[in-house]
């Protein structure tokens, strides 16, 4: 996933983004409302982390412009935004709640625990209850991050699973290389010009070559029924 992580405690954001980075996310960081929101113009994320005690203003604005904001730009006005803060009065749960954030945890939390609640509004988002992804012999576990394919395991590095989860998830839909390079890199991350062919090639000689199929010029994607 493309995580930004919206807090201004550095120890805080540091600590969160390597964890969600060594669990394969892609994870970008600011401190304050303004460059949240500039982030989310340029990119379409699939999760927010945001707290409310900000420097430049409450989190609740920004979570309040991106639940106003129109449909088909960026930012995604259904985009999952989960709170984290230090209030735990009742009453700011509710609030925020009823703003439109996905969930809400208080701090100190579990890193692991907050990315459990991560893919739950994934998964609501994309409208399945499944936590385990099926195409054809092959099972996705998104949580412990394990590849199945006729009931043997399939080693795949950090980026090729990434990929293989965002095909399966978007299929049939095609992502263009700039969509896939979304869900690897933060800002901050250099690319190779061919990353993501390669990573596709390996893809391929790992799980066959009809799983990821491409459509030349425009991208890749995974046909909506498995190959006989």
């Amino acid at each position: 996933m493309r995580v930004l992580v919206v807090e201004d405690d550095e120890n805080i954001a540091a600590a969160l983004a390597a964890h969600l980075e060594r669990a394969g996310h892609a994870v970008d960081r600011t401190p304050t409302i303004a460059g949240a929101w500039r982030a989310l113009q340029a990119e379409a994320y699939d999760v927010v982390l945001l707290d409310l005690g900000l420097a430049d203003g409450d989190g609740s604005v920004l979570l309040r412009r991106v639940r106003e904001a129109p449909v088909g730009r960026l930012p995604d006005p259904a985009m999952p935004v989960l709170i984290m803060t230090a209030r735990d009065e009742v009453a700011a749960r509710i609030e925020v709640l009823d703003q439109g954030a996905d969930d809400y945890v208080t701090k100190p939390f579990d890193p692991d625990e907050l990315a459990a609640r991560m893919r739950v509004a994934r998964r609501r988002m994309a409208g399945r209850a499944q936590t385990v992804l099926r195409h054809g012999d092959l099972e996705i576990d998104p949580a412990t991050r394990t590849v199945m394919k006729a009931g043997r395991p399939v080693e795949l590095s950090a980026r090729e699973f990434s990929i293989l989860l965002a095909l399966v998830d978007a299929r049939p839909r095609v992502l263009s290389r700039a969509q896939i390079e979304a869900k690897l890199y933060n800002f901050d991350s250099a690319l190779e010009s061919n990353a993501i062919e390669v990573h596709v090639h390996r893809l391929r000689r790992k799980l066959g070559e009809g799983m990821v199929r491409t459509v030349r010029g425009v991208g890749y994607y995974v046909p909506a029924e498995p190959s006989p």
